[in-house]
């Protein structure tokens, strides 16, 4: 899956545990009629990714979705989502954006000096 949007927020790497797992977020907001503000998280090396990009960056983020049970204390199931990106793509400044001037046809009248209206 994909997801697009402007970067909002990256977060530092975060190191936990003794084996020294990595994680690192960010937030895009998307571009959509009503944008949404999403958490993505990059793990272990995915987190390098992050340090060429910076907030304000238009991006294309290839992601999986995570899903995980917990029992709490109760005995109760508690289910929790998250969104992990594994690539991600500058598209705010590609070479798809350039486009040429138009030509300008210097013969052609402007439109105040055409009296063919009617009226």
């Amino acid at each position: 899956m994909e997801v697009s949007g402007k970067i909002k927020l990256i977060r530092e790497t975060q190191t936990f545990g003794e084996k020294g797992f990595r994680k690192r977020e960010m937030v895009i907001t998307t571009s959509e009629q009503y944008p949404q503000m999403l958490m993505i998280e990059f793990v272990q090396d995915k987190c390098d990714l992050l340090d060429s990009y910076s907030v304000g960056q238009e991006v294309k983020i290839s992601i999986n979705l995570r899903g995980r049970e917990w029992i709490n204390p109760e005995g109760e199931a508690k289910y929790f989502n998250s969104i992990q990106g594994w690539r991600m793509e500058n598209v705010s400044g590609g070479e798809a954006e350039v486009s040429a001037p138009l030509p300008v046809a210097e013969d052609v009248p402007l439109a105040e000096e055409q009296d063919d209206l009617p009226f």
